[in-house]
């Protein structure tokens, strides 16, 4: 199984409250490189989050945010 060496969290899905700055952010995109689907949930709606968005998209993987 070749995808899954580089992708462990392929087919899983993780939930980060306060995940559009800081350590969340962080978290957020780890998770996404180890290729699963992240869903974002925070407080407010940051210049950050909107970055995160256009990096996702660019990686192709799943994302979800809602602020």
């Amino acid at each position: 199984m070749e995808g899954t060496e580089s992708k462990p969290l392929a087919g899983k899905v993780a939930l980060v409250t306060g995940g559009a700055q800081g350590i969340g952010e962080a978290i957020c995109r780890k998770l996404a490189a180890s290729g699963a689907g992240v869903v974002i949930n925070d407080l407010r709606r940051t210049e950050s989050a909107d970055r995160m968005l256009a990096d996702f998209l660019d990686m192709e993987s799943s994302l979800i945010v809602s602020l």
